[in-house]
């Protein structure tokens, strides 16, 4: 549980400098008309979003509460696998230790 408490936590911090560095250099309009121009670009994206949602439909599927799912699924699906991280990340240390909890969440039972 230590070593996926650890990939998740500092996934979240280098989303996080990315994400900075993304938004205070990058042009966002720019480079992203840029992106979608491109075949790979859109086949890049297609792929992130495909991830977004089979992570999100986990989510859901854990979660007890439908609005608290949600708010988590915008969140991945604004600010990717740095929510994504996060919530891994708060779900790992509320369960301690109980992987089937962690992969279940209210199905566990």
């Amino acid at each position: 549980m230590r070593w996926a408490m650890l990939v998740s936590g500092l996934g979240a911090v280098a989303m996080a400098a990315v994400l900075t560095y993304g938004f205070t250099v990058g042009d966002f309009a720019a480079e992203g008309s840029q992106l979608l121009s491109m075949p790979w670009g859109i086949a890049s994206l297609v792929d992130l979003y495909v991830g977004f949602t089979l992570f999100s439909g986990w989510i859901i599927y854990r979660e007890v509460s439908l609005a608290r799912a949600l708010a988590w699924v915008v969140a991945v699906m604004v600010l990717g696998f740095f929510a994504a991280s996060v919530y891994a990340l708060l779900a790992l240390r509320s369960l301690s230790g109980d992987w089937r909890r962690f992969w279940l969440g209210k199905h566990a039972t």
